[in-house]
């Protein structure tokens, strides 16, 4: 068999068959391969009859398509399954060979792999995907990281697949070894922020200004015109209209429980390990936790009481414009508080991470596609070394701008009952990260009482004492560990 094929892709469920036909529409040849390989057949006379690509029944078969450096992309269930393929993957594979890992894979896996492979003389790439079945299809955001020496020979295809945005491809280079997954898995995390946000002003236009269905639909259908036009909003707009076959709306007749598949609990938990105030997706993903706990939640809601229902009395229309300023306020926070992440893994891990260039490569083709990523990437090409983009005069300004609508909406909230756990975290953070002082003084004085875990002066900062605060603790002070 002649190596023809440029690529190779493991897994033929949707995502995977979309990719190949997008890589098959810009001129590149693909073998497919998958584990169960009825579905290479059915593929080849359905989705892919007529076109270039190659179907292969074994991973000898596969690799013996491949041009040289061979290429191998595997779109498979993140965890054990990836190292499955790639243990039997690397005896066929010859050094200078490129494995591409374009699943949700956590990145400490994508790191050891790196490294592991590298010993092997294997290339290997861990590249974040994002945008859905639609976006593989037609152009998806793209965020690779791992052995730079893979680069210049996935560069071609990656980017010519990719999204583009005024002509740049939604794809670069993101850095080593995890920093691809570790994107995309922040990009996940702020999408989580983002549907809760969203999730929040739908309950209250339902809840306190009692909007049906189509007026809510007509208002998102405004706001995708302005600062809030994005791929969420505008699906959203669409959703709440949509009408099942008797006439009624589909998204009143769905439980109210929310599912997950881990990559937002996992920039939760990246935060809490990094010590980074990540609290909106923090929020957004125990949100989704406390939804699970239906039956609690309707055996509660018979005995636990709240405020009593009071019809809105204020300017529906002024408190519309406030929630979507809630909204707009919130959402900067999310990307902050993301980018914040991002830039202390960076520090850890030694990568040289491109905001700007992420922002850009999070503009078109993903989930969270929308206007205010440019906004973002003109920040950090205006400032490189940027610590926060609350730093930003465009951002500063918005949030100013926002803040008593941000209140009111919050306050408003709390007063009737309708949680609004994004929004209420988004301030409070906010409200924390510009205040010059802070109660940490008597946390720290309580753990010196009873720990002996010491503190510090602020006439003598870096320097760590401890006080004797009962008078018969004695002096000597826990210096070894954290509490």
């Amino acid at each position: 068999m002649s190596a023809k094929s440029d690529i190779a892709l493991i897994g033929l469920a949707v995502m995977g068959q979309n990719l190949i036909l997008n890589m098959n529409d810009h001129g590149f040849i693909v073998t497919a391969y998958n584990r169960t390989t009825e579905k290479v057949d059915s593929f080849l006379k359905n989705e892919a009859k007529g076109t270039n690509v190659v179907g292969a029944y074994s991973l000898e078969e596969m690799v013996k398509t491949l041009k040289k450096p061979r290429r191998v992309m595997l779109l498979v269930k993140a965890g054990s399954a990836v190292d499955d393929f790639i243990k039997k993957l690397v005896p066929l594979l010859e050094e200078g060979d490129i494995i591409i890992d374009g699943g949700n894979s956590e990145y400490q896996d994508t790191i050891r792999r790196t490294k592991e492979l590298e010993s092997k003389g294997i290339l290997f790439v861990g590249s974040g995907v994002s945008g859905g079945e639609d976006g593989a299809r037609y152009g998806p955001s793209l965020m690779p990281g791992g052995n730079p020496k893979a680069w210049p020979h996935i560069k071609d295809i990656f980017q010519s697949i990719a999204a583009k945005v005024n002509g740049e491809p939604c794809c670069d280079w993101v850095g080593e070894n995890g920093a691809g997954h570790f994107v995309k898995m922040v990009h996940n995390g702020i999408e989580y922020g983002d549907m809760q946000l969203i999730c929040e002003a739908y309950h209250l236009m339902k809840s306190v200004l009692k909007l049906s269905n189509d007026e809510m639909s007509a208002v998102f259908e405004e706001w995708n015109k302005g600062v809030l036009d994005s791929f969420l909003i505008e699906i959203t707009k669409d959703i709440l209209k949509f009408k099942d076959t008797d006439g009624k709306f589909l998204v009143e007749k769905i439980r109210d429980s929310a599912g997950q598949k881990g990559t937002g609990k996992w920039t939760a938990i990246s935060a809490l390990d990094y010590g980074v105030p990540v609290t909106l997706i923090g929020e957004s993903v125990f949100s989704r936790c406390l939804s699970s706990l239906l039956d609690e939640r309707q055996e509660a809601s018979k005995v636990l009481t709240g405020p009593s229902e009071v019809a809105f009395s204020g300017d529906k229309k002024q408190f519309l414009k406030d929630i979507e300023q809630a909204l707009y306020a919130s959402k900067i926070i999310s990307y902050a508080q993301g980018f914040m992440l991002m830039r202390e893994a960076a520090k850890v891990y030694g990568w040289n991470l491109n905001y700007g260039g992420i922002a850009l490569m999070w503009r078109g083709g993903c989930i969270i596609r929308s206007v205010f990523l440019g906004n973002i990437k003109s920040a950090f090409e205006n400032n490189p070394k940027l610590t926060n983009l609350l730093l930003d005069p465009f951002f500063r300004n918005a949030i100013i701008n926002s803040q008593k609508s941000w209140r009111n909406v919050v306050a408003t909230a709390a007063t009737v009952g309708v949680p609004t756990p994004a929004f209420s975290t988004a301030l409070a953070f906010y409200d924390g990260y510009r205040s010059a002082r802070l109660p940490a003084n008597l946390l720290q004085a309580q753990r010196d009482y009873f720990g002996a875990h010491t503190y510090e002066l602020l006439s003598q900062p870096g320097r760590f004492v401890h006080t004797n605060w009962t008078g018969h603790g004695g002096n000597v002070s826990a210096s070894t560990y954290q509490a």
